[in-house]
Formats: C-alpha cells, structure tokens, sequence
C-alpha cells in the first residue's frame, strides 16, 4: 500500500487558503471563493501547469469534502417551515423544473448534443445550496420569508435530484429494488431520529453533552460525524450514492437538534468550520484538477454549448420561480430564479457517475461543468444586485 503523500495536498491546501483570502484583500470583487478554487484547481492541474496530480490523499479528503457539503445542506433545511403554501409552491416549483428538463433533454439530444437526455435534465433539475446559502447570510435574507422560499426551493431540487441520480443511474439491481432500498436508508432515517430524540429526553444524557461538547471531547461534533458516516456508509452498503445518505443525516440532525440555541449555540459553527475549513474546499480545487479542458477545447462547437447549457440552467430553474410571485414579489422571484440557476456541486458528482457508468462523454460532461461554473460566477452575483433593490413583499403566515 503507498504511503500517503502530502506534497500535492500541500499546494492544493495553499490554493483552497489563497482563493478566499485574496479575495478578502479586495471586497469590491464580488466573486464567490468556490469559482477561484475550482479555477486554480485547473490552473494547478494537469489541464494546465500540471504541478500536481490527484492522489489518494487528495482523492479521500475530496470525497470527504463532497459529503460534507451535502450533510451541512442537509442541515440548513428547516422543516418547521416546509408546510403549507410554501411546501406547495417550492415542490411544484421543483417539479414544473423537471418538467421543462426532460424536455430540454431530449431537444438537447434529438440536436446531437446530448448523450442521455435523463441525465442531463437530472443534473440541470438541481441548486447549489452550498454556494446560495452564504448569499443569503451575507445579505441578512436567510431568515426572511424569501431567504426560506429559496432555501426550501434548493432544498426540494437538491434532494430531488440526488434521488432520481440513485434510482435512475447509480442504484443496484433496477429502479424497483433501488427504490426499496432509498425505503429502507429512509426508515434507518426514522429510527435514528426517535432514538435521538429519546436520547435527549434523558437528563443524564443531557448533561453528559453539556458536560463534554467544548472540551478536548467535543462529543455533538463526534457524535454529528458518527452520523455522517453511518448514513454514507450504509447508502455505499445499499448501492446507492454516499451524497444521498450525507444528505439524510444532515436532515436527521437538523430534524432531531432542536434546543441548540439553549444549550449548544456553537455546535453547527463548529461543524461549518470543519467542513469548509478543511474538506469542502479540497473538493472544490480537486474538481477543478479533474476538469478536462483538452475535451473543452478541443473542438469550437464545445464552447459553443457552454452558453447553451447555462441558457438551459436558467429555463430549467430560473423560469419555475415565477410561481414564487404571490409570496415575494415579481422581482424577488427574479432573483429566487437566479440563485435556483446557480449550480456546481451536483453538476460535478453527476458528470462523474455518467462518466463512470458511460453515460456522458468528456466534452459534454467539461461543457456541464463550465456551465455551471459561469452560473456560480454570474447568477448569485446578479441575484444579489437585484435583491438590493427589491421590496420586501409580506404575506400572510401560513400554517
């Protein structure tokens, strides 16, 4: 077995620690720290200067990066408020979006310009959580009624999408027994959660966390990781992709720790600072290491689908939000639809499976992910000039 080496990770470390803080040296750049990552990852890669190659070392703490990015989205839905009319507006928002994708799939592919249409409209159904919710942090709206419309809207496409992958393209044994199988990792999902749950009712329990989450211990961070890695490892166990089970246990904790506030108001600090400290952002500079720009380059017709591509991220996801008008206005749905278009992530664990399973070809999967790499660059940023300007629309509560 090789030793592990850390002379590539040590430049892939001092890219993922330049990008944001060069970035912070000129504020006036509005340029999300996630597209300077993946830029320097091709910069650094054997794309371009070829200074470093993706090795084990990179690779694991990359796959933990891409987990941990989906187990911390999981954790920012907020259930209590995915009810009613926002429940109904965000999931037929998401579902009108699969819609127009299947069509432009299969436009894409009666054009030559796809291999498989499915997948495709899979990976343009989706939202960058991830990259959408530091927006809305840095703009106060995360707790606003149209911070929660987008955020409930990410949260319906993520889970969606990550779905229809496992069941359509990366599930053993065939669509029914797949779907068994998401049954089974949602009843695991149910029975941690009251077990959980019954935990914390014990007051023994209760001061046994108190007593040990800030010292050396950090036992809610441990436990938190203990939970990750089981619903990772059993959806890796099941057949089904390790991001749909990261997901779940996020959504697990986020459902089951309800008095943080009260008594651990620094436990999901503490798990941000893990996951985009030390893992997402391995994952953002290895995803650029592994873009194949020859593929891009290649041919002119492939630049040419990039914009097509990304014009096909905006009718997908940024045409359903009009729906969102009634709650937060015309505009605010302008922008909603922006920041649903922006997409990275999903775009590049789903080019990956389609390559693995042969799905997608080079070219196309390196003109997905330029396409997303522009949305990221350009959609949360336009979003975000817009949202100054937007009047905050009040609406009724909803029950």
């Amino acid at each position: 077995m090789d030793e592990p080496s850390f002379s590539g990770l040590l430049i892939v470390v001092s890219v993922a620690f330049a990008a944001p803080f060069l970035l912070g040296l000129f504020p006036a750049v509005k340029l999300p720290a996630v597209v300077l990552e993946i830029l320097a990852g091709i910069a650094i890669g054997p794309a371009v200067l070829d200074w470093v190659q993706i090795d084990e070392t990179i690779s694991v703490l990359a796959t933990i990066g891409l987990v941990f990015l989906l187990f911390l989205a999981g954790l920012e839905v907020e259930f209590e408020r995915l009810r009613g009319r926002l429940l109904r507006v965000a999931g037929g928002g998401w579902l009108l979006s699969f819609a127009i994708a299947v069509v432009a799939g299969l436009a894409l592919k009666g054009a030559g310009l796809a291999q498989t249409p499915l997948l495709v409209a899979v990976i343009l159904s989706a939202t960058s959580l991830g990259v959408i919710i530091p927006v809305l942090k840095d703009a106060g709206e995360i707790e606003s009624p149209f911070g929660q419309l987008v955020v409930a809207g990410g949260s319906i496409a993520d889970f969606g999408a990550i779905i229809l992958l496992s069941v359509l393209f990366a599930g053993e044994g065939g669509t029914g027994a797949t779907l068994i199988l998401i049954g089974g990792l949602l009843g695991l999902a149910v029975t941690v959660f009251f077990v959980v749950r019954g935990a914390e009712r014990s007051t023994r329990i209760g001061d046994d966390l108190i007593r040990l989450q800030d010292t050396t211990a950090q036992i809610r961070v441990r436990g938190a990781i203990v939970l990750l890695i089981a619903f990772a490892a059993v959806a890796e166990e099941l057949g089904l992709e390790v991001i749909l089970g990261a997901f779940a246990a996020g959504a697990v904790l986020t459902l089951a720790d309800r008095d943080e506030v009260m008594t651990h108001p620094e436990f999901r600090l503490k798990l941000e600072a893990i996951g985009f400290g030390v893992f997402i952002p391995v994952f953002f500079v290895a995803s650029g290491m592994r873009f194949d720009l020859d593929a891009l380059l290649d041919d002119p017709s492939n630049l040419a689908m990039v914009p097509a591509f990304l014009a096909a991220l905006v009718l997908v996801r940024g045409l359903p939000a009009l729906l969102y008008r009634p709650l937060i206005g015309a505009r605010r749905a302008v922008v909603a639809g922006l920041f649903q278009a922006t997409s990275l992530p999903f775009i590049v664990a789903a080019t990956a499976i389609g390559r693995e399973l042969d799905l997608i070809g080079g070219a196309e999967s390196a003109e997905l992910i330029a396409a997303g790499l522009l949305s990221v660059l350009m959609f949360p940023l336009a979003g975000s000039l817009l949202l100054r300007a937007a009047p905050v629309v009040l609406t009724p509560k909803e029950t």
